[in-house]
């Protein structure tokens, strides 16, 4: 039973810390806080999935780009 009170106790300070959090960060969003807002920080997080999607998509270009190099130069019979 002990276990189960140190669950509760424990739910109980995250939903306290999560609280305080949400109360953070709606005041760096109202600017009351310095910080970065909600929307920086989902511009952010969509910018850097894109730029990640960028590099696989240039790594493969790259790859094709010498593989028909690599065509090209063979002689031809």
């Amino acid at each position: 039973m002990g276990g189960y009170r140190c669950g509760r106790a424990e739910a109980r300070d995250r939903q306290r810390r999560d609280g305080v959090q949400r109360v953070r960060q709606a005041e760096v969003d109202d600017g009351q806080r310095p910080g970065g807002s909600s929307d920086e920080s989902a511009e952010l997080k969509r910018l850097r999935r894109e730029n990640a999607e960028f590099r696989r998509a240039n790594e493969i270009l790259r790859a094709a780009s010498a593989f028909f190099a690599a065509e090209l130069d063979r002689p031809q019979k």
